[in-house]
């Protein structure tokens, strides 16, 4: 089971997704303040997933600079660059996350 922490406006509708997906458990946040409090209470999460556009960059740099040894940050194709960020192929929200199972256990 891999904990996967979903930052953005529309994190929420990650949640749906999660059901067909049973070694995957979606927390959500809208924001970087929420974020950076999951972060701090739950220090299981395995991975970032920045679906807040632009402002992905932005919410990067505040998880870094609160804690440079957090969880990997993923962010999707064809949204915002964000530097030290793993960029997935864009795709559904399963698919983003089925990829971001395979890297955490070694699969590419």
């Amino acid at each position: 089971m891999i904990t996967v922490l979903v930052v953005g406006r529309f994190a929420d509708a990650y949640l749906l997704t999660s059901a067909g997906l049973p070694s995957i458990e979606i927390l959500t946040a809208p924001g970087a303040e929420d974020a950076l409090e999951k972060l701090a209470r739950n220090r299981r999460i395995d991975a970032v997933l920045l679906v807040a556009g632009e402002a992905s960059g932005e919410i990067a740099g505040i998880l870094r600079e609160e804690d440079a040894a957090g969880p990997p940050i993923f962010v999707p194709a064809g949204g915002a660059q964000v530097p030290g960020a793993t960029t997935l192929e864009d795709a559904a929200p399963a698919q983003l996350l089925e990829r971001i199972r395979r890297r955490l256990s070694g699969g590419g």
